[in-house]
């Protein structure tokens, strides 16, 4: 039986529901349970992954280091839209530095993270069997 392809597809900002910290839950579960998984962020989405949060101010827990964790599990495939970015006057270096090792690369450290199109975004969610929207 084929390894189904699973894409989480997260459109909210991190803090104010409880969209983006259940997704970070189901992608770690879901990896740890050996399926393809990738991840796009896109809209209000690229908030989740920006560097230096604190919600000390609204009495939340951070849980954006948890990130950094992804590659642990073979989470590798993290597709940021370019155009999200640029509506919100974010850059590439306004994210978390978020890498996987390559085993097969004698354990050389990877970017995690993918900035992609609007169209190249669309085209690897059609390659997807299963694509769910947080």
């Amino acid at each position: 039986m084929a390894v189904k392809k699973f894409m989480y597809v997260n459109r909210k900002a991190p803090y104010g529901s409880i969209y983006a910290l259940e997704s970070l839950e189901v992608v770690l579960i879901g990896a740890a349970f050996d399926q393809d998984v990738s991840l796009a962020f896109i809209g209000d989405g690229v908030y989740e992954l920006t560097k230096g949060q604190n919600t000390e101010a609204i009495g939340q827990k951070n849980f954006s280091p948890t990130y950094s964790a992804l590659g642990d599990y073979d989470v590798n495939k993290i597709y940021v839209e370019k155009e999200s970015l640029e509506e919100r006057g974010l850059t590439l270096d306004d994210l978390q530095h978020l890498v996987w090792e390559d085993e097969d690369d004698d354990w050389a450290e990877k970017d995690s993270i993918r900035l992609v199109s609007r169209a190249e975004l669309a085209d690897v969610m059609a390659e997807q069997d299963i694509c769910l929207s947080f």
